[in-house]
């Protein structure tokens, strides 16, 4: 009987996706048929979704996998004798270990199961946050960051009394000021929060040798992995971050899902975050002994489906092949890149080289709004406004941007009509 153990992709299922062949390339165009969401007409034209930096789409066996899960195994974990308890708890904790492999973590203990980046990073925030920083202490930033990467910073910093310092970008490439880096990345700073991936402008960040640096000096590290882990191979361990996180849904998985890796030592140290059911070794009426990481900072019922629909993302992105993944985003970011270039009266933000698989534009005298609103009419979904980076726009000196932003099941002839309604875009605002 098929049960939620089952929940990853199986051997069979796994031989059949595209490029899951060692040696042979992946056929993206039939990847596309793995993913229901693309087959369809917005406004009476094909779709064309560039909105992946948001979100990105789901593949049939994920849809599946949930489907299963609730049809058969639906129970609550950990805490049940019966059947169906066990399986939901077998497959459960399945996913926690398949997200240690995903990210080369040194072992499943060292994964906590969130509701995506910005709560794992709150959590870091109150708890070994509230435990290590204090008055004149620094948290390191950069001008990079997205709001959840820089919000909880700014709570924490009031309540305890420490302050932010920021890594100055520089020019519309956006590149992070290494001589400043250099200077700004000493006593009294005891934390290095830094963004892996920009998703916004599409740089891409140093985030090893950064780590490196700070871990010489005894800072701490986090690295917003939200538009990394899905597009790139990710080792924790060749990193030498402390902390990890990532939201499940960036990664082909559900929504309301997401990973907070942290080096085991410094979880061991720190307190829970929230009290409730299942975070407890033992409770009386004065005090309570909580578990061991991480399961002491997953109080309640967790959210099962998400982490077991994630272990079959996880297993159908490998397949495909990260960096395989990672090299399409890029050809594709740079080819639309060096499309746009052509058209007079456009700014195109982030690196002319190297960017991630992302292309951030504004055209002259047009809102950036105004252009997502027109591209929706031809079935093209791309994202427009500050992209929760609001002092990023303001030091560029705007209020928003166009943003496209890609993924492994789009094309070239994708990009290729993109463009052609920019084009379009632009003449129509300056007849």
């Amino acid at each position: 009987m098929e049960t939620a153990t089952d929940a990853a992709v199986t051997g069979r299922e796994r031989a059949e996706l595209p490029g899951a062949g060692a040696s042979a390339p992946p056929d993206w165009q039939r990847l596309r048929d793995d993913f229901p969401i693309l087959h369809q007409t917005v406004h009476g034209k094909p779709l064309i979704y560039f909105d992946n930096a948001a979100t990105s789409q789901k593949p049939r066996v994920v849809i599946e996998t949930l489907r299963r899960y609730y049809e058969r195994d639906n129970a609550n974990v950990h805490r049940g004798i019966h059947e169906l308890s066990n399986r939901a708890t077998r497959a459960y904790e399945g996913a926690r270990e398949r997200v240690a492999r995903f990210l080369n973590a040194r072992n499943a203990e060292e994964i906590v199961f969130t509701r995506g980046t910005t709560e794992g990073i709150n959590l870091v925030a109150q708890t070994w946050g509230l435990q290590n920083l204090g008055p004149g202490d620094v948290i390191l930033l950069t001008e990079l960051e997205h709001h959840s990467n820089l919000v909880p910073w700014q709570l924490l910093a009031r309540r305890v009394g420490a302050r932010l310092a920021f890594v100055p970008v520089t020019g519309d490439e956006g590149t992070v000021d290494a001589r400043r880096l250099e200077e700004l990345l000493a006593p009294p700073v005891k934390l290095f929060a830094m963004v892996h991936v920009s998703n916004s402008i599409g740089v891409v960040n140093p985030v090893a040798e950064w780590c490196a640096r700070a871990r010489s000096k005894g800072i701490v590290t986090l690295v917003d992995g939200a538009q990394s882990a899905g597009h790139m191979p990710v080792d924790v361990q060749a990193l030498g971050c402390d902390f990890f996180v990532f939201s499940g849904h960036k990664t082909c998985g559900p929504t309301g899902v997401g990973v907070l890796y942290g080096r085991h030592e410094l979880l061991q140290q720190m307190p829970p975050w929230q009290g409730g059911g299942e975070m407890i070794l033992s409770v009386d009426f004065q005090h309570t002994t909580f578990k061991a990481p991480p399961h002491r900072f997953e109080a309640g019922t967790p959210d099962i489906s998400g982490p077991i629909a994630l272990h079959a993302a996880l297993d159908y992105l490998d397949a495909v092949g990260r960096a395989r993944i990672w090299q399409h985003d890029q050809e594709l970011a740079q080819y639309a890149y060096d499309q746009l270039a052509t058209i007079p009266g456009i700014r195109l933000f982030g690196p002319k080289r190297g960017r991630a698989g992302l292309v951030s534009f504004l055209l002259h005298d047009v809102h950036a709004h105004d252009v997502v609103t027109l591209a929706d009419r031809e079935g093209i979904a791309l994202r427009g406004g500050h992209h929760c980076t609001q002092p990023l726009m303001r030091k560029l000196g705007v209020e928003s941007t166009a943003r496209a932003s890609f993924y492994f099941y789009n094309t070239f002839e994708e990009v290729d009509r993109f463009v052609e309604v920019i084009r379009a875009i632009q003449k129509f605002f300056n007849r």
